[in-house]
């Protein structure tokens, strides 16, 4: 842009803010870009299989406070029937 053939480039030259000029500028906002999707595509993995175990949990509760009540119902007929 502004600097002489040979000689470094100036301050500007560096971090013009051009469209898709290669510039510096350009690329750490457009590694932020990628940075970001990462983040939230592994946020929304992390989510899924959060859910997913939630589901699983969900369920062995349900499961054992049903056999835990039924347990529970047969002690208490078992003691009833041998008391009488």
């Amino acid at each position: 842009m502004g600097s002489k053939p040979g000689e470094a480039p100036t301050w500007a030259d560096q971090w013009a803010s051009g469209e898709g000029d290669g510039s510096i500028a350009n690329g750490k906002a457009a590694g932020k870009r990628t940075v970001a999707g990462n983040v939230k595509a592994a946020a929304s993995e992390g989510l899924v299989k959060a859910k997913a175990a939630a589901l699983v949990g969900a369920h062995k509760l349900k499961t054992g406070t049903s056999s835990g009540i039924k347990w529970v119902r047969e002690q208490y007929q078992k003691k009833r029937t041998s008391s009488k």
